[in-house]
């Protein structure tokens, strides 16, 4: 009988505490996170981003292509000379034809200002080399004022003999020498 007393005792200890901590137990709010969703973009909004995108690097493409024809022009216009005969300032069929490219290319660029520079071979004085020099040149700008170019994209100079493009003491280096050579500024 006592063990029966301690068993109603220890059952009556054990049953509030139990149900006291069985109520008072918070339930767990079991939540998913919040599936974010992506703003939904279009195929058709996508397809145009990608149309623009595409479209801007063919703009650069093609501005990186004209800027790159544009310094090949300005490197021919630069490294094409006029030659001249000896002793001469008169221009021949062939550096006509230069120079009828060299007008078309000054008419594209407007904003080019050249000047046209005058050289010798090394026979003849220096005075005399100086003179012819700036002949040629003369001739050159005059010849390029007759196809349309202005007078005042066209500056002159002569540097005679001082120069030379050949220093070789043969026909075929003074002729190299004898030239009228185009400095874009």
């Amino acid at each position: 009988m006592r063990k029966n007393v301690w068993l109603a005792i220890v059952l009556v200890m054990i049953l509030p505490v139990m149900f006291f901590t069985v109520s008072c137990t918070k339930k767990v709010v079991q939540t998913e996170p919040a599936k974010t969703t992506p703003p939904e973009v279009s195929k058709a909004s996508d397809e145009t981003a990608g149309e623009a995108k595409q479209a801007e690097q063919l703009q650069e493409d093609q501005l990186q292509a004209e800027e790159a024809a544009r310094e090949a022009a300005g490197m021919a216009f630069v490294n094409e000379n006029i030659l001249f005969s000896f002793d001469s300032f008169v221009l021949s069929d062939q550096a006509q034809q230069i120079l009828n490219s060299k007008a078309d290319y000054m008419r594209t660029n407007s904003g080019v200002t050249v000047t046209v520079e005058g050289h010798c071979d090394e026979r003849g004085t220096e005075a005399y080399n100086i003179a012819l020099g700036e002949r040629r040149a003369e001739s050159v700008k005059e010849f390029l004022i007759d196809l349309g170019i202005s007078a005042n994209r066209l500056n002159t100079v002569s540097y005679g003999e001082e120069r030379p493009v050949d220093t070789g003491q043969n026909e075929a280096s003074w002729a190299k020498n004898r030239r009228a050579q185009f400095v874009i500024n």
